[in-house]
């Protein structure tokens, strides 16, 4: 399919020019153009900041839910349609601070959902803030003395939590983003992207350049089936002078999905919305569970 079957006509993009974000929806819809997945076929979900606008910008069924709270409502549109194609797309704060009990729970499920992270390393919509990725001693106009904290690490948590398919991608690098995105999709299971994305309005320090310069890709001999080698690669960064690494880091194949895991879908793996509804076994249902 070509990306202009993924346009939105007359969509005023909010985001700021040369902000990372850009390279990250154009290497998504060559993705799913790759992938032949077509607009009708597909769902967005976000929650709120900037990476939350994405899916107001790509031709599909969407959904703009809650702050933090956008992997439930994914879970479930998957779950009552399995047919579908369930992209989820947050921002690191988003995801990962106000939607961080989220984003654990929904890695022990296991819906067979694509989760995107724009992870710029502060909060952009709300000018500044730091973020749970915002690495240690980065001043912003709210932390005057520096980052204390430590950085979030998002890849090792996933892999701790026995995640299906975890990946880091670079904005800046729009051919292996779309590669990554592709694989993620196709997988079976959640998978996490977690992309470097930077926002040139509200961080001055990790710019793309920066990234250029502490990332590198995992080695062609990485194995991403050897999930304590893979959690011994999520743990480099610069806080330990090392580098980033990007590429796919785990897959735990053969995972039952959240879906596979429903009873509803034990006898027949067909979507909800296409059954016969027996109405007087559905009446027997509820009968059943009155109390009174």
């Amino acid at each position: 399919m070509d990306l202009e079957d993924y346009k939105v006509d007359g969509a005023d993009i909010a985001w700021c020019p040369g902000c990372g974000n850009f390279s990250i929806l154009q290497s998504l819809k060559m993705a799913l153009g790759d992938l032949e997945i077509k607009p009708e076929d597909l769902v967005m979900v976000s929650g709120i900041g900037q990476a939350g606008k994405l899916p107001h910008y790509i031709k599909s069924n969407m959904f703009n839910g809650l702050h933090g709270r956008s992997l439930s409502p994914a879970t479930g549109i998957k779950a009552s349609n399995t047919e579908m194609t369930v992209i989820d797309v947050s921002g690191d704060g988003c995801m990962y601070g106000e939607g961080g009990n989220h984003f654990m729970h929904t890695i022990r499920r296991n819906p067979n959902i694509t989760n995107i992270v724009h992870n710029n390393m502060v909060y952009g919509l709300t000018k500044g803030q730091a973020s749970p990725t915002s690495q240690k001693h980065f001043k912003t106009p709210f932390q005057v003395d520096g980052v204390f904290e430590e950085p979030f690490n998002p890849i090792s948590t996933a892999i701790t939590l026995g995640a299906s398919f975890v990946a880091r991608a670079f904005a800046g690098d729009i051919s292996e983003t779309k590669e990554v995105i592709k694989k993620a999709i196709m997988h079976k299971g959640y998978a996490l992207v977690d992309i470097f994305q930077p926002c040139v309005s509200f961080n001055k320090i990790n710019t793309f350049q920066w990234f250029k310069e502490n990332t590198y890709y995992l080695e062609d001999d990485h194995n991403p089936f050897n999930r304590l080698d893979a959690l011994k690669r999520s743990m480099e960064c610069p806080t330990y002078n090392q580098k980033f690494p990007l590429g796919i880091f785990y897959i735990n194949e053969g995972k039952k999905t959240f879906e596979e895991n429903l009873p509803v879908y034990e006898r027949d793996s067909s979507p909800l919305y296409s059954r016969k509804v027996d109405r007087e076994k559905l009446k027997a249902l509820v009968e059943s569970k009155r109390i009174i």
